[in-house]
């Protein structure tokens, strides 16, 4: 006889006692994977901030730390154009692009639709620039024409919240770069949409795919901006519905964020997203959980 036979069968008792210990324990995962959490979210979100609200009666379908601090990032141009659009009369008259108002989100890095310094662009075309690929020149020329610089426009921002019962909300700037004074939440921000949206001139801006602008001085067959969600996104569909269009927003301390307006079955949704891990680089893990949240809609 084997003298090492009686421990082989002791280890082999062993491993017999621990295979129901690991078949729950592999059960457990796979049961918390697909199963949702208590807020009826899944648990695999990338977004750490969400609220899905139905616009027709204001009810809330899911929340996630919606009253929780975040940073706006690109979704703060929601406002920006919000209140240029309250304060603008003629939506084709021109606003010239100067160096001073570009040369310091260069520095920055700050994404921008395409238009150049000594460019008189007419404003309706800085709103869809703004909204469509997050271009920063037509924010703050949106705010230098209203308010004659960018301060002052900000100060018309908070006025704004203000009035929309916004207490969460702080803005520094029209663009949305990191700042710490410069925050929102989750309600706060599906609250602001719920006003843009009242807005018709937003509304087709916002849920446009893309646009082509007219000839300028600078451009002369014009030039064509894009939705940066639309253009991100691997699907805008989900059963029964669809995403009808989007601000997104990124900065390193924010992560992934959108604001998005959805449809499904004749109902329209916003859904807020915020806090997603990953960059502009990686994979669109914000669209990735709109698309996911807006998938359990009965």
């Amino acid at each position: 006889m084997n003298p090492l036979q009686p421990e082989i069968r002791k280890e082999r008792g062993k491993i017999r006692k621990l295979v129901p210990l690991f078949a729950l324990l592999f059960l457990g995962a796979v049961l918390w994977f697909y199963m949702p959490a208590a807020d009826g979210l899944p648990h695999t979100l990338y977004s750490r901030n969400v609220l899905l609200v139905r616009r027709s009666d204001g009810a809330v379908i899911h929340e996630r730390r919606a009253d929780e601090r975040i940073y706006p990032a690109s979704m703060t141009k929601i406002m920006t154009v919000l209140v240029a659009l309250e304060h603008t009369e003629d939506l084709q008259k021109t606003v010239c692009i100067t160096q001073k108002m570009v040369e310091g989100l260069q520095r920055q890095n700050a994404v921008q639709a395409g238009f150049l310094p000594g460019e008189e662009v007419p404003v309706i075309d800085l709103v869809y620039g703004a909204l469509l690929p997050s271009g920063a020149e037509c924010c703050v020329a949106l705010a230098c024409d209203v308010a004659g610089d960018e301060p002052a426009f900000v100060a018309l921002m908070n006025e704004r919240a203000a009035q929309l019962d916004m207490q969460g909300t702080h803005f520094t700037g029209v663009v949305g770069l990191h700042d710490e004074k410069h925050y929102t939440t989750a309600r706060d921000m599906a609250r602001l949409l719920e006003a843009a949206l009242q807005n018709p001139d937003f509304r087709e801006a916002f849920t446009s795919r893309r646009h082509s602008t007219g000839p300028t001085n600078l451009h002369p067959d014009g030039i064509t901006v894009r939705s940066s969600m639309f253009e991100k996104a691997e699907t805008d569909e989900f059963p029964g519905g669809r995403l009808l269009g989007g601000k997104t927003g990124y900065t390193i301390e924010a992560g992934l964020c959108l604001a998005s307006l959805a449809e499904k079955d004749g109902e329209e949704y916003i859904l807020i997203t915020a806090g997603a891990g990953g960059s502009t680089r990686s994979a669109p893990h914000h669209i990735e959980d709109a698309i996911k949240i807006l998938k359990r809609l009965d």
